[in-house]
């Protein structure tokens, strides 16, 4: 059985007047199991592109990375595969046969593997397509509680109104997580990252597409290794507090504040999707009355559950004080993941700048991510960014735009974005 843990960091000191309390929540998954030993709990569906864009090296390194996943897969696990272009065909389970979505044994893994090599190259792009069919292949197997599905294109979904992909995406959140792909250079960034953020699953450029099989076979066997189907992040708050934001700030960062439901008048839920063993960091943040100075009071109570079932618990405090010493310090987790978000955006925003021709505001938008990289200790982003600007002065964050960018580095500096640094303890 998964044993779960959440530790708060903050400083709980206020300044008198004060109502907004900050604090990041780390929570930390052991014994949680292997997915696949659940058996018929567990649904894994790969998509694949097979429009005419892919035809060549992708789509030949595709099918193979769709075999070496099959591989992965545990006994007992329901799953399917699909090949997308302007519309979606369910490969395997073979479409004259009776069940949408079969149980993995030898025999089957052997059948998939030789219906994956058979699928061709032709047509556009349609992705919403693949997700409704992963969707309804999925709800013909409601014993799974646990669904996954890869995801990988090497283009833009141009073969349907840009509104479809969207709609889609709603229709299906919820539904399932699902990791995206973008092979190449000629995929869109943003369509993808619509996709993984709304299904809680992670987003990657593959520039070589030989790197796709050993991509797919980390994605697989992650999925395989998350023994916790769903868990949710719950956030109680006093009578007439307000909770601002609940975002998950490592691995990555993700916004989960409009994914919130309620459990009661005073409590709201955020979904976090499956667990492994694992640890996972989110920032949260509240507003409550200001008290007068030497009063205490619980400003938040943090839960993780599963199942409805209340596995771990974190205190968020709130202490007013007129000492100067202890209200202006800074929690350090607080300010390094507040510091990994913007940078987030800066990069984001600076890049969707550049594009439109605004090179002031990227400039100023990208040197500020620069700084941020710098003090945050994110080397890996500072690297990426190197190669889209300039860099005069890290610390200030005076930067100049290069001219002549590969889209490559520009997509893996986009996509790359939201991966944060852990605060150092």
């Amino acid at each position: 059985m998964a044993v779960f843990t959440a530790e708060v960091f903050q400083n709980e000191f206020m300044a008198d007047g004060a109502t907004d309390v900050h604090a990041i929540v780390t929570v930390t998954s052991s014994g949680a199991g292997a997915a696949g030993a659940s058996g018929a709990g567990v649904a894994e569906i790969v998509m694949i592109d097979s429009s005419g864009s892919m035809a060549g090296p992708n789509l030949d390194a595709a099918k193979y990375a769709a075999q070496v996943a099959v591989d992965q897969i545990a006994d007992g696990t329901w799953f399917a595969i699909v090949s997308g272009s302007h519309v979606a065909a369910r490969v395997f389970p073979y479409p004259n046969a009776a069940l949408d979505m079969v149980q993995m044994e030898q025999g089957a893994r052997a059948e998939a593997k030789r219906a994956i090599g058979r699928i061709a190259a032709t047509g556009g792009t349609a992705m919403s397509t693949w997700l409704l069919l992963a969707d309804r292949l999925f709800a013909t197997v409601p014993q799974a509680r646990q669904r996954h599905a890869i995801l990988l294109t090497d283009g833009k979904n141009e073969s349907e109104p840009r509104h479809a992909l969207s709609d889609a995406v709603r229709r299906v959140t919820g539904h399932f997580q699902c990791d995206a792909r973008g092979v190449g250079s000629r995929w869109e960034v943003e369509e993808l990252r619509e996709i993984s953020t709304a299904l809680l699953g992670g987003l990657e450029l593959i520039a070589d597409p030989n790197e796709i099989a050993a991509d797919f076979r980390a994605l697989v066997q992650r999925s395989m290794a998350r023994g916790v189907a769903d868990a949710e992040l719950r956030v109680w708050v006093p009578q007439g507090g307000q909770t601002l934001f609940v975002r998950q700030v490592s691995p990555t960062v993700e916004d989960l504040t409009a994914r919130r439901t309620e459990v009661n008048a005073l409590t709201g839920a955020y979904p976090t999707g499956s667990w492994g063993d694992e640890q996972r960091d989110y920032h949260v943040a509240v507003r409550v009355a200001s008290k007068p100075v030497g009063t205490e009071q619980l400003a938040a109570r943090v839960q993780i559950a599963v199942d409805g079932q209340v596995l771990a618990s974190g205190l968020v405090k709130a202490r007013w004080s007129d000492d100067a010493s202890l209200t202006a310090r800074i929690s350090p987790e607080v300010a390094h993941y507040t510091g990994q978000a913007e940078l987030a955006s800066a990069i984001q925003e600076g890049l969707a700048a550049r594009a439109a021709g605004d090179e002031a505001t990227a400039t100023v938008k990208l040197g500020r991510a620069v700084q941020l990289a710098q003090e945050t200790g994110n080397d890996e982003a500072t690297s990426r960014l190197r190669r889209v600007v300039e860099i005069d002065d890290a610390t200030e964050g005076t930067v100049r735009l290069k001219r002549d960018v590969a889209r490559l580095d520009e997509m893996a500096l986009d996509t790359a974005s939201t991966k944060t640094t852990r605060v150092k303890r």
